[in-house]
């Protein structure tokens, strides 16, 4: 008896390290594969904007390479094929797919930088555990249509996530097709959501945001949401080291037609990947490599087992998603207007617009809101206090076209408070200018309030010297005007 009770403790002892080596395993290849993770991205694709034309060929490439599994699975409206790459012999089934919202892409680089990962010679043993013990497919851009004009419908003007019941969109059904025939255990339901959320109650953007979807108005917990929540424990943890604060929690209530719940609902634990903003990162490049290694972390996490060993009630630790964040804050700037003075704050956004066929955009800038912002941020913040806000003024003199420009002091017009120029030729079919001014018709008139929705191009000064400028939304000092300003705006 005594020697079966040692054999017992010795086993009890063995499982122990084994599941804690698992578990720490989990955190090494996450931190490994971060620190190489440029030798895996794709840098076919850099920029959010791009079409099903740019993204085919890199999936082509893999229907002739050994392990990975190309199948047409459906088409768009407008006749654009949706594709499955599946690859592993696993007995577990993970099902991840990326732009169900044509114009939230960033996931899809990540699937891309995913797929040479697993093409590579490097981390064969960590490879090996996921292929052996997991079936992997992605379908990426699964609204190729939105993906044409980077917008969130597709060609028949439905949101897809707001399609799975009625299934009207051939995209919709598709995808609903995929996941039964998988009958997958995991379900990866990959977006990208406003780079203006942050984790609530701090200055930090929610660069990723994670839910584990309710299946019921009642959010309820069973086995199947339990393993997504601690799932996303893992995945926040690892997280962490890389993006400290910045992630947050996607709020959980039901919505009857959104697919995420009802794919829970249909008995795959589901993940939602919300990927928001990063600092100085507009085309997502830093979230994509975020996406890069929580999903590869989260699928040696499911092959290995670890994370059922996660605890749940870190999962409400996790900070709420809050809509906190400007692009840029004035704090505490004197306003005057009908002779009395007061403080205000001032949150500007830097909102793009699309150019190019849909494959750039630019700047247009507004102040979206004013007042106390005390308990908003910023992802730059400048501290106003003992600064007057000046308007603006126009050039006095009237030029003939942009030509006329080139031989313009820009530094001592923006120190002279010139925010706009007049022309009598304005360029055509265009809407922005890389003049650090706003160019104007002749018929213009200064709007000379200060109001939520007006374009974000304004003077500071201090005892009566301009020493800043907003442009189109842009804070510089008027000697810096020929690097700082991204675009100004043309009004006609």
């Amino acid at each position: 008896m005594m020697k079966q009770n040692r054999i017992s403790a010795l086993f009890l002892v063995m499982l122990f390290f084994f599941f804690g080596n698992t578990e720490a395993q989990t955190s090494q290849f996450a931190k490994r594969i971060g620190e190489e993770y440029d030798q895996f991205k794709n840098e076919n694709i850099s920029t959010r904007r791009f079409k099903h034309s740019d993204l085919q060929p890199l999936i082509e490439k893999y229907r002739e390479k050994s392990g990975f599994e190309i199948n047409k699975v459906g088409e768009s409206i407008e006749g654009r094929s949706l594709n499955l790459i599946s690859l592993g012999n696993g007995d577990t089934d993970v099902f991840l797919w990326s732009q169900m919202h044509g114009d939230e892409s960033t996931a899809t680089m990540a699937i891309l930088d995913i797929l040479n990962f697993f093409e590579s010679e490097e981390f064969m043993q960590e490879k090996a555990l996921m292929l052996e013990n997991l079936k992997i497919h992605f379908l990426p851009m699964l609204n190729p249509d939105g993906a044409e004009v980077f917008t969130r419908r597709n060609a028949l003007g439905v949101d897809i996530n707001r399609d799975a019941l009625r299934l009207q969109s051939p995209e919709s059904r598709t995808l609903k097709s995929v996941r039964d025939s998988l009958d997958a255990d995991f379900g990866f339901n990959l977006h990208d959501q406003s780079r203006y959320y942050n984790a609530e109650r701090t200055e930090e953007p929610a660069s990723i945001s994670f839910l584990a979807p309710a299946f019921n108005y009642e959010k309820d917990i069973n086995e199947v949401r339990s393993n997504a929540m601690k799932l996303i424990v893992v995945m926040d943890q690892i997280l962490q080291e890389y993006a400290p604060g910045q992630v947050g929690r996607y709020n959980d209530d039901f919505e009857p037609r959104a697919f995420g719940d009802n794919i829970q609902k249909w008995g795959t634990s589901t993940i939602l990947i919300e990927s928001g903003g990063y600092p100085e990162d507009r085309e997502k490049q830093e979230i994509r490599k975020l996406n890069f290694v929580a999903i590869l972390s989260a699928l040696h996490s499911i092959a290995a087992g670890d994370f059922k060993k996660a605890n749940l009630e870190d999962y409400e630790k996790i900070p709420n998603n809050d809509r906190m964040l400007f692009d840029l804050k004035l704090k505490e700037v004197t306003y005057e207007l009908e002779g009395e003075e007061y403080i205000l704050d001032i949150g500007i956004n830097k909102n793009e617009l699309d150019i190019k066929d849909n494959t750039d955009f630019y700047y247009s800038s507004q102040v979206v809101d004013q007042g106390d912002l005390s308990t908003s941020y910023a992802y730059e913040t400048f501290d106003a206090k003992g600064y007057s806000m000046h308007l603006g003024e126009v050039y006095s003199e009237t030029l003939t076209d942009t030509a006329s420009l080139k031989d313009l002091d820009f530094s001592n017009l923006l120190s002279q408070g010139i925010g706009y120029i007049k022309l009598k030729k304005l360029p055509e079919n265009i809407d922005h200018t890389v003049y650090p001014v706003n160019l104007v018709s002749e018929n213009f008139q200064l709007n000379t309030s200060l109001r939520p929705g007006r374009n974000a191009s304004f003077f500071l000064k201090k005892d009566g010297i301009i020493e800043f400028a907003v442009i189109n939304g842009f804070l510089l000092k008027p000697e810096e005007a020929s690097g700082k300003v991204e675009n100004a705006l043309i009004f006609d």
